[in-house]
């Protein structure tokens, strides 16, 4: 157990400290507190699992050792890192000696280590080499069951969170080397508790939906325990039983997980797996009007030989021949000018066709028109006609017992009742009289 030292700071006591008021420079704390450190805490041994580690490009390692409740910085400089021969990874349980000390710059305490040791693998590294021995005895990582990468695809399935930084840069990549091609995200967890489970259910999915010709898993760096979820069995049989090719982009170059052995393709880094499931279109373009500038220079070197074939053999031909087959040449060039070329037939095709429906429209219109003018007629030959008009100038309807309509006087005898039929109103009468009509021709 550490001991606990009631030291002061450069004659400064606790007990002088609520006397007076102190007025001290931040540098100057962290000085103090630096070697408060020191002296409270001796050179001591730490057992703990390494997380986050890194070699700088100084040769200095810098990572956190920790355990089920804590943790804490650390820093070995290349000096001392010299005398390991060994190399660190993230998960590995790992026995430390150093001092703790108080890093101002940074604002943050850490250990100082002189040597390392290790104790054992770590949970995390031993889980995924039993996960990785056992898939590997299954052969989940034959190349030869690997399915091959679409070479054009149209379709593209990212499984990823849609915040994820290394989404954006996927994204920016397709769309800078191959812009036509869609992209369907199936949005999961990457990292934290169940994250594996919806990882999974994802490929399962985009089997089951079958919209897109590859898949890519993507997931930026991070530590062993960010980049864990890719480490789960669930995850590996999923991209096993995956009848679409996948891609596993997940983490850094350094960085290795059970999905990149169970994928049908590695890559490096996220922008790497978009680079390689996505043709260089510039590329591809370039590369056909290469192509075909040596297409067309072999089709001319394969004329300009048969034309001096030609020329040789016509020159061997008897005097007759040749003349015939100069009317031939000259027959050929004829049906040549009279050849329409196709995109010259079809542009005249479509302007008769527009000027046919020109014409149809207009004939249209005025077929329209007539008829317009013939059902006006024939509404106000009616309107002249409608009896209701009639009678409203004065004319009236007569009808007999039987509800005939009489248009003479003969056809009715004195006490006939009739019935007459006014533009409003209708009246009951009897004959009384009935007058012959007087012509004035008579």
């Amino acid at each position: 157990m550490v001991p606990i030292i009631n030291t002061t700071f450069d004659g400064i006591s606790p007990q002088t400290a609520q006397q007076s008021e102190v007025v001290i420079s931040v540098s100057d704390f962290t000085n103090r507190l630096q070697r408060l450190l020191e002296t409270a805490i001796p050179m001591i041994w730490i057992q703990g699992e390494i997380s986050n580690f890194t070699a700088a490009s100084s040769g200095h390692w810098y990572f956190q050792i920790k355990d089920e409740r804590a943790q804490i910085s650390c820093v070995m400089f290349r000096f001392k890192n010299q005398k390991v021969d060994w190399l660190p990874e993230n998960g590995m349980a790992v026995e430390l000696r150093g001092t703790t000390s108080y890093y101002g710059p940074g604002g943050k305490t850490q250990i100082t280590i002189e040597n390392m040791r290790q104790a054992g693998l770590g949970r995390l590294y031993e889980a995924f080499n039993a996960l990785k021995n056992k898939l590997d005895k299954e052969s989940l990582f034959d190349q030869s069951i690997k399915k091959p990468l679409p070479t054009h695809p149209k379709v593209i399935g990212i499984i990823t969170s849609p915040m994820a930084a290394a989404l954006q840069d996927v994204l920016t990549t397709l769309k800078r080397r191959a812009p036509d091609i869609s992209i369907i995200i199936y949005p999961t967890r990457v990292q934290g508790q169940g994250a594996s489970d919806e990882i999974a259910e994802a490929i399962t999915v985009a089997n089951y939906r079958n919209e897109c010709d590859v898949v890519i898993l993507c997931r930026g760096g991070g530590s062993i325990e960010d980049l864990w979820a890719y480490n789960e069995e669930n995850v590996a049989r999923a991209i096993s039983r995956s009848q679409l090719p996948i891609i596993s982009g997940v983490g850094h170059e350094t960085d290795f997980t059970i999905a990149d052995f169970v994928a049908d393709c590695r890559a490096p880094t996220p922008t790497a797996a978009a680079e390689l499931v996505s043709p260089d279109r510039p590329q591809l373009k370039k590369q056909l009007i290469q192509s075909q500038l040596r297409l067309n220079q072999l089709i001319q070197r394969i004329v300009e030989r048969e034309t001096m074939r030609f020329d040789q053999l016509r020159d061997k031909l008897p005097s007759t021949l040749r003349m015939w087959l100069k009317q031939q040449v000259v027959f050929l060039s004829s049906l040549q000018q009279r050849l329409v070329h196709p995109g010259q037939r079809i542009h005249h095709q479509i302007n008769h066709v527009n000027q046919i429906s020109i014409r149809l429209n207009l004939a249209k219109q005025r077929l329209l028109e007539r008829h317009q003018i013939k059902l006006k007629n024939i509404d106000q030959s009616l309107h002249y006609l409608n009896p209701q008009n009639v009678m409203a100038r004065g004319f009236a309807i007569v009808r007999n017992q039987h509800g005939n309509i009489l248009s003479r006087a003969e056809d009715t005898r004195v006490n006939d009742p009739l019935s007459i039929q006014f533009n409003q109103g209708e009246l009951n009468v009897l004959v009384t009289q009935i007058k012959e009509n007087i012509n004035s021709d008579d």
